[in-house]
């Protein structure tokens, strides 16, 4: 894949205060303590126009059993109805979504708007999906109802008609569209069904043996100047000893360094069109300290780098 110039378009952030999907309480408070690891600043940095929108307001966390399989599926629908609206109108308006969660549930509403505007639009969608688990789980493979786990089921096709319809389109997504990264945790269902949609997976262990350049090399393969390239980063995709501060760590995750190469790489196609942040929980972090990094890496996704670099460098083995 050849680099594209990067670019830099107006973000729009949008807060998205909510667990319902979770199975733990916390995540409702991410989109502040990103802020308050200075979000709006990191990215006005680069001379960006950053507006922040403000939080959404949807239903709260009614904390019951799941029934028929799905822990909260109204308040679940609603808040991605809610998000949907909100990312398509920054879309319309030429904006650059960030949305700022809440549970990765919502990526339900975000995805669906982005793959909405991309078929208004023409263009070709790319998801990479950044995560410790692959969230294709359905009622009948669930163990425990949180809907968080099954975005990207639901997205593909699979799941409740009020989630898949989401947008008036069904399903929203290929499997073809996705690319998952960092993924380490799979039910025993979802490791087949995981294949059956043949979704492309780089789990950890491709990572260990073929390294993090070739890896996003390699999911990065393809894009071109009509490809919307939309990310949605769980942040439970990082090694819990950099990033504590989720209810669901899984160790053995990408390192600082490996994370930093993958927004760097993503970047330097010039192709981020949306992004989500999920699952920060500040309950469950040390000083703040998981939303700082992920301020951090989001700084990285809009260009920064340690040096100056060209598209493709040259590099010549020493002389003499």
């Amino acid at each position: 894949m050849s680099p594209h110039k990067p670019t830099n378009p107006a973000v729009s952030l949008i807060g998205v205060p909510t667990d319902v999907g979770a199975g733990r309480i916390g995540a409702r408070m991410g989109p502040s303590a990103l802020r308050v690891a200075g979000i709006v600043q990191a990215i006005a940095d680069f001379g960006i126009d950053v507006r922040d929108c403000g939080d959404l307001h949807g239903p709260d966390n009614p904390e019951r059993p799941a029934v028929a399989g799905f822990r909260h599926l109204a308040e679940v629908v609603r808040w991605n109805q809610l998000l949907h609206e909100a990312t398509l109108a920054e879309l319309r308006a030429r904006r650059l979504p960030l949305m700022l969660g809440g549970d990765h549930s919502l990526a339900m509403g975000s995805i669906s708007a982005v793959a909405r505007h991309c078929r208004d639009t023409g263009q070709r969608l790319r998801v990479l999906w950044l995560d410790a688990h692959a969230d294709l789980n359905t009622a009948t493979l669930t163990p425990s109802g949180n809907l968080h786990g099954m975005p990207v089921a639901c997205l593909c096709g699979h799941g409740p008609a009020e989630l898949t319809g989401i947008g008036g389109h069904s399903p929203a997504l290929s499997p073809q569209d996705i690319r998952q990264i960092g993924i380490r945790s799979v039910d025993p269902g979802e490791k087949r069904f995981v294949h059956a949609l043949g979704i492309e997976v780089f789990d950890m262990r491709f990572i260990d043996e073929n390294g993090m350049r070739h890896t996003m090399a390699q999911a990065l393969m393809g894009l071109d100047e009509r490809t919307h390239l939309h990310v949605s980063l769980d942040v439970d995709f990082l090694d819990p000893d950099i990033a504590p501060g989720v209810g669901t760590t899984v160790r053995g995750g990408p390192t600082y360094r490996e994370a930093q190469l993958c927004m760097e790489m993503i970047a330097d196609t010039g192709r981020l069109g949306s992004l989500d942040v999920v699952e920060l929980n500040p309950a469950l972090d040390v000083r703040n300290q998981t939303a700082e990094l992920a301020v951090n890496l989001i700084q990285s996704l809009f260009g920064k780098s340690t040096l100056m670099r060209t598209p493709e460098p040259s590099r010549r083995e020493p002389t003499g």
